[in-house]
Formats: structure tokens, sequence, C-alpha cells
């Protein structure tokens, strides 16, 4: 949803159009000098779960963390060995999730 600064809100969480962006360097090698295209899409917590249900899954767990185990983003802080936070955001926002779900057997 942010820009690359995380400065502002860029895009909607409940954007459905690709989001195609340009920046430098690579999320594993940020200093790299080459211009990378990426494209991805926001899915929206109820998007997800309701692609479950709409599955027939059961959800049997479901987990929010305000840490990423990868330094994925610009301007994160590693608070401790292999979780990263934003910078000025930290355990503010949710940066990744866990569930499991099963399906029963007929």
């Amino acid at each position: 949803m942010f820009d690359n600064d995380f400065k502002k809100v860029e895009y909607s969480y409940f954007k459905v159009d690709p989001i195609i962006e340009k920046q430098q360097g690579t999320y594993a090698a940020k200093e790299e000098q080459i211009e990378i295209e990426t494209i991805s899409w926001n899915h929206s917590l109820a998007e997800v779960l309701g692609s479950l249900f709409g599955a027939g899954l059961q959800l049997e767990t479901f987990q929010e963390f305000d840490y990423s185990p990868y330094n994925c983003f610009a301007n994160t802080l590693e608070i401790s060995p292999n979780k990263f936070q934003i910078k000025d955001f930290e355990s503010k926002l949710p940066m990744v999730y866990a569930l499991r779900a099963k399906k029963e057997k007929p």
C-alpha cells in the first residue's frame, strides 16, 4: 500500500489491478545498479480467507506478526536476528501473517 519510502499510502488496500513499479536493485541486493520492474497484487484478508472457505477449508490457526523474517522493504531495522521492522513504524503495522487450514475428509 505504501510508497517505497513508507512516507505515504500509494495504493488502496482494496486495489484489484496489478501494481507495477520500477526500482533500483532487488530486494536481496538493493545496492545493485540495475532497474527492476516488479508486478504485484494486493490481497485483502477477506479475499484470502474467503478463498480458503470457498474451497471448503477450515481455519485452524491465524497469527499476525509486527516483523518480517526478510529484509524486503526500504528503511528497515533488524530488531533481532531475522526480524525486520520498518523504521518509524515499529510495532505499529502487521508485517506478515501465518495461517493453517485443513480440509475435512468427506
